[in-house]
């Protein structure tokens, strides 16, 4: 391709709403244009890349036996009313009326629509089991579109669905396809990780993310050392401690701590570690009454103080909750937020209560007094407090409630945990019956009865993977793309060319010559200084450049320069093409 037919739509600036590389580097490349907030125009250089990406992807769903759909992106409510996603999916989900006044939305992902077809067309356990997939375009009204593709409200996505008609069938697909997206990713030369995840919205029991690992992810991930192990970070076990808790040695003692109310603050002032603090939060549970009726039960979460409470672990465990306000902690404990601990042992307060391992393997330690301006020191569970539950106020409360740290031991019991940022570029799901029960979609099985299908789904945002690869792959100058994602391969740049007829003619059957071989080059035979030439190619991130001068045609070389490499290197003019292949291999 000619940049003469094929224009790069470069600019120097750096938009002001562009936060992140990503971002910034795709509008100043010439990848796409903004038209509103969250709604982006490819642009051909930029749809050369998504064209890839998708082509990559779906050469690995057909290897793993999948078969390519195409559903309405414009989906019925009716459909949503039967899962009961219509009222539970949030201000995310972009209803609309016909002209008939019919409810319908922009579909954000296809659950729904997939399991209609599937029971239309499935009708015998022998048809089982059965993938499909689609590339479609989804909306989600977000209510703050950012980072480019990377958050937008439209979006480019593969979403496939299985069916079957046991929880073998599925693991086997699953399987399958956490093979399949491996291979995928490693195709695009991405270095990611596959992380155990929660299910979230979409639900089921069993689920992987597969992220992309940049400085900028949006996710935490925890991984082993040592080992395969990954996780979301909101996954991750924190095992208890291994060693004994320590016998105390100290007394109880009520000490004067005016105005110091966080962690670091009372970790200062009494000249202690964070370790040795008591972290107390405050939340309020929502429960079912004997009368179905909702009601509000105050708690007290326990943590140590350097770590972090993990809500979805204690969601798991304790159902709703929300934090409690300052209002609602000054009535129940008399007390002011920062000063709270757990009720002392003849209190005559009954409260509440659940620990972390680690909270609870703590001694001497300190921790609010339940007394504005006051903590207590030399802290220990035994002897001076109670933790209490609501089925049995005598059973104290332990589980695993934190977040995972660095250096802690790796859940499978090899290696230790380190943490990297994440961004999530696919992930899949067992969703067992959840749709398909709902939806009453079932198959004739072989004893001539009724069984409702278990599906699997798993997602890849196309469109997020082409700005994930730039946050992982960039430098000052510009873009560095894998080798599978470059929009050209080869870029052919010419010096000073309307001024040679001799290097002309020996460009153009240079150009004339790589495509002959089959390698996609971009022949820059734009009438532009060599300094801005170049600076554009760095840009977009060509990987391979071929810098022909008429220096070089009378010594009978070209030369050759890599998109990270520091220097230029001459290649034999008639050796280029072999040297290319070697290199693209």
């Amino acid at each position: 391709m000619r940049t003469t037919q094929f224009p790069l739509n470069t600019v120097k600036e750096t938009p002001a709403d562009a936060e992140i590389a990503s971002h910034q580097l795709m509008i100043r490349a010439g990848l796409i244009r903004k038209l509103a907030a969250g709604l982006y125009s490819w642009l051909p250089l930029g749809l050369r890349v998504l064209r890839k990406v998708e082509k990559i992807t779906r050469e690995e769903m057909e290897k793993a036996g999948a078969l390519e759909v195409l559903m309405p992106a414009l989906q019925p409510a009716e459909l949503w009313q039967e899962t009961g996603r219509w009222e539970q999916y949030g201000p995310e989900l972009a209803r609309l009326k016909d002209r008939h006044d019919r409810d319908f939305c922009l579909g954000p992902t296809h659950e729904e629509i997939i399991t209609d077809l599937a029971r239309n067309e499935i009708k015998s356990y022998k048809q089982l089991p059965i993938t499909y997939y689609q590339v479609q375009t989804k909306f989600r009204d977000e209510i703050r579109p950012r980072f480019g593709v990377m958050r937008s409200r439209e979006f480019i996505m593969k979403d496939a669905y299985s069916f079957h008609l046991d929880q073998d069938s599925l693991q086997a697909t699953y399987d399958v396809m956490y093979q399949a997206y491996t291979n995928i990713f490693n195709h695009l030369g991405l270095k990611f990780r596959a992380v155990i995840a929660d299910s979230g919205s979409i639900g089921g029991a069993v689920s992987h993310e597969f992220h992309v690992l940049a400085d900028s992810g949006e996710d935490a991930i925890a991984f082993s050392t040592e080992s395969d192990y990954a996780a979301n970070v909101e996954q991750a076990a924190a095992l208890p401690p291994q060693s004994l808790r320590l016998s105390p040695s100290e007394e109880l003692d009520k000490i004067a701590t005016p105005g110091q109310k966080s962690i670091s603050e009372v970790s200062e002032f009494l000249g202690v570690t964070p370790q040795k603090i008591l972290k107390t939060l405050a939340i309020i549970q929502t429960v079912k009454t004997a009368m179905n009726e909702d009601t509000e039960v105050f708690w007290l979460l326990y943590l140590r103080g350097d770590h972090e409470l993990n809500e979805v672990k204690a969601h798991k465990i304790l159902g709703e909750f929300r934090f409690a306000t300052d209002e609602e902690i000054e009535g129940k404990l008399n007390c002011r937020p920062g000063y709270i601990g757990p009720p002392v042992k003849n209190s005559g307060q009954v409260i509440n209560g659940l620990a972390d391992h680690s909270a609870i393997a703590m001694s001497d330690f300190v921790c609010g007094a339940n007394d504005p301006g006051f903590h207590l020191k030399g802290c220990n569970w035994e002897s001076d407090f109670l933790i209490v539950s609501i089925a049995d106020i005598s059973e104290r409360q332990v589980a695993d409630i934190r977040k995972v740290v660095e250096g802690d031991p790796s859940p499978d019991g090899k290696g230790e945990i380190t943490l990297a940022r994440g961004i999530e570029v696919g992930h899949i799901f067992q969703l067992g019956s959840k749709y398909s029960a709902a939806m009453k979609a079932g198959v004739i099985n072989e004893g001539g009865k009724n069984q409702i299908m278990l599906m699997g789904c798993y997602g890849i945002g196309i469109s997020r993977v082409v700005a994930a690869a730039i946050e992982q792959n960039h430098d000052d100058k510009g873009i560095i793309w894998p080798a599978n994602l470059a929009p050209f391969q080869v870029a052919l740049c010419p010096m000073n060319m309307h001024k040679s007829e001799r290097l002309k003619v020996a460009s153009e059957q240079l150009y004339q010559d790589l495509q002959a071989a089959g390698i996609e080059v971009l022949f820059d035979d734009r009438k532009v200084r060599a300094g801005f030439m170049f600076s554009d190619m760095e840009l977009i991130g060509i990987p391979h450049c071929i810098i022909v001068g008429d220096r070089g045609l009378d010594t009978g070389t070209v030369e050759y320069k890599g998109r990270t490499a520091q220097e230029n290197i001459e290649i034999p003019f008639a050796d280029i093409i072999d040297f290319l292949k070697a290199k693209l291999v």
